[in-house]
């Protein structure tokens, strides 16, 4: 069952955190937390709504999937990718959160 529907017939998908991935060109533990806070800080003035990005924060950051699931359902998130790279919103806005916000880098 891949995808749960709510009242109103949207379906939020399941999703799982992205595998650790390699980040070109290496970067350390403080260089991936800056480039984090400097998305998550200034991604929200480019459009869609602030509670969107707040819970997708939220959700990204958070390690229990079934959580982070719900976080997005209570917000509006109507339709994530399996690794939750690629959002929507109830009005149709697209949300597009990089993989290194998302797992941390192998190298």
């Amino acid at each position: 069952q891949p995808e749960e529907t709510d009242e109103a017939g949207a379906g939020l998908q399941k999703f799982s955190k992205p595998k650790p991935f390699v980040h070109k060109p290496p970067v350390t533990r403080a260089q991936l937390d800056r480039m984090r806070y400097e998305f998550w800080d200034t991604q929200p003035a480019y459009g869609g709504q602030r509670e969107i990005w707040d819970a997708l924060k939220a959700a990204a950051e958070n390690e229990d999937v079934v959580l982070g699931h719900l976080i997005l359902e209570s917000a509006g998130v109507v339709n994530c990718n399996a690794n939750m790279t690629i959002s929507y919103d109830e009005r149709g806005a697209k949300y597009e959160i990089p993989q290194y916000c998302l797992a941390i880098p192998s190298n």
